[in-house]
């Protein structure tokens, strides 16, 4: 809307002009811990935003490290300013009260003048010409990042203080309704996720498969013939890797060497043993059932490059580096992807193909270790550094993709990641194969898979019709905050 067209009274103001801008704390992995402890004060992070503030999975930072503008203040809006989401960016949030806790160097506060309503600007950020204009400047290669010219450029439309107060209480009124409705939608959600994690553990403990084993005992196999296959699965998978290595050096040798070498397989060499101590964490399992070190079953790994690229999605003929944010919880998403413009970059053996199984190795807390098999892949994306391809063998990846899913795999993760702010964190290859694992049988494991998938399938189906009905309902939201910030929500009588 220009400001010719805005109601009178009304004009565009930038950000700047009625808001100041605070970035948050730096600190250091030693600076931090995930508990409370005296001299320690919490600190809110961009997973900590979502419309409204969560206090899930808070970070505690030494609070000396935390000026006193750093500690947020009622009527602060907190903004997400840097992720490897580009959805999470420029998310923001209202603080309501003083609280005694700071915000973490990915986020931002905006502190609004005295002369502007708080609850009137944290609207305005809410809104999907807001969101629309920050996905368009915060892209980035791996890290989308939300600058600050880009916050305090945006300019908001503006009425007289006391209009702005009329108008929030409005939408206030209207909101107070919906509110109730998406809040028995998200309670559904969440409880359809306990439930997902209910048959992970029940499935990687054995007992969701107690009846199944009980009727073909002779698909069954003992601890050490189950180890001993996977171990000689894994090495046929490898010298199968090693044939295809040989080949794609012939093929760059045909083609003149005229792009990077293919990178001979690596094999993961001789694992130490599981220690008691490690498996105190762990459930007992049934007969036959045992734990092993995953990478007993990794035959090799590939990792990409990374190197500066077109920071937009390629075309159907144009070559792309996937993205951090390209492996998520759900599925693989080529479009999450960067075009390669330097021919002499690209290798065709680093091209990701259906069916492969993608780790991300380095990302935040919330998706490091995230894993996806590639159902589709239409276009000519390349790993990146940061994306890892695992081969496997003697073990079904479909099974492995459940079990770092569930809260048992995600624990191994996360005890293994490292990293110097608590924010990001890296899992590097050793650490990978490292990662402790119950294994049964494969046809067990199959059946695994089968049962859950299933089960998976009704989930999803609930979580798509609620996500339809959350949908409807911020469609709902957005009409109303489209003719609050046009000026049609308050009428002309009560101005």
């Amino acid at each position: 809307m220009s400001e010719d067209s805005l109601p009178g009274g009304w004009v565009k103001c930038p950000t700047s002009e009625v808001a100041t801008l605070i970035r948050g704390v730096s600190y250091s992995k030693e600076d931090a811990r995930k508990t409370e402890a005296p001299g320690f004060l919490p600190i809110l992070r961009a997973n900590n935003i979502d419309g409204v503030i969560n206090f899930d999975d808070l970070t505690f930072v030494r609070s000396n490290l935390i000026s006193s503008d750093q500690r947020l203040r009622s009527g602060d809006i907190l903004f997400a300013m840097s992720s490897g989401s580009r959805n999470l960016v420029g998310k923001s949030a209202r603080i309501t009260r003083d609280l005694e806790a700071g915000f973490g160097a990915f986020c931002g506060v905006l502190r609004p003048s005295p002369e502007t309503s708080n609850q009137f600007l944290a609207w305005a950020y809410q809104t999907r010409e807001f969101r629309h204009a920050i996905s368009e400047v915060a892209k980035g290669s791996n890290i989308n990042n939300l600058k600050r010219e880009h916050l305090l450029d945006y300019e908001v439309p503006l009425p007289p203080l006391a209009e702005q107060k009329r108008i929030v209480a409005k939408i206030e009124e209207l909101f107070s309704e919906l509110d109730a409705g998406e809040e028995s939608l998200r309670r559904a959600r969440r409880q359809l996720g306990v439930y997902r994690q209910s048959l992970l553990k029940q499935a990687f403990e054995g007992k969701l498969t107690a009846p199944w084993r009980a009727q073909h005992p002779d698909l069954l196999e003992s601890p050490d013939q189950l180890l001993a296959r996977i171990q000689a699965e894994r090495q046929a998978r490898y010298q199968q890797q090693l044939k295809e290595w040989e080949k794609a050096v012939k093929e760059w040798e045909k083609a003149g060497e005229s792009y990077p070498k293919p990178a001979k397989p690596r094999f993961t060499g001789q694992l130490e043993p599981i220690s008691q101590k490690e498996l105190q964490d762990f459930a007992e399992l049934p007969s036959g059932w045992t734990y092993f070190r995953l990478g007993n079953a990794i035959a090799s790994i590939d990792a990409g490059k990374s190197f500066s690229c077109d920071e937009r999605p390629p075309s159907s003929k144009e070559i792309g580096v996937a993205k951090v944010s390209a492996v998520t919880w759900g599925e693989y998403d080529e479009g999450e992807s960067k075009t390669c413009l330097d021919s002499s970059k690209v290798n065709p053996a680093y091209f990701i193909r259906q069916g492969d199984f993608l780790l991300s190795r380095a990302n935040t807390i919330e998706l490091v270790g995230a894993v996806v098999l590639v159902k589709r892949a239409e276009r000519k994306i390349m790993l990146s550094d940061k994306t890892l391809r695992i081969h496997f063998g003697g073990i079904d990846e479909s099974y492995v993709l459940q079990y770092l899913r569930s809260h048992v795999g995600r624990r191994e993760i996360m005890t293994r990641s490292s990293g110097n702010q608590m924010s990001m964190r890296n899992i590097g290859q050793d650490r990978i194969a490292s990662i402790v694992t119950p294994a049964c049988s494969l046809p067990e494991q199959q059946e695994i898979v089968r049962l859950l998938d299933a089960q998976f399938e009704v989930i999803e189906q609930n979580e798509r019709e609620i996500d339809a009905a959350l949908k409807r309902s911020e469609a709902l939201r957005q009409s109303i905050l489209k003719k609050a910030f046009t000026g049609q929500l308050v009428p002309p009588a009560c101005r």
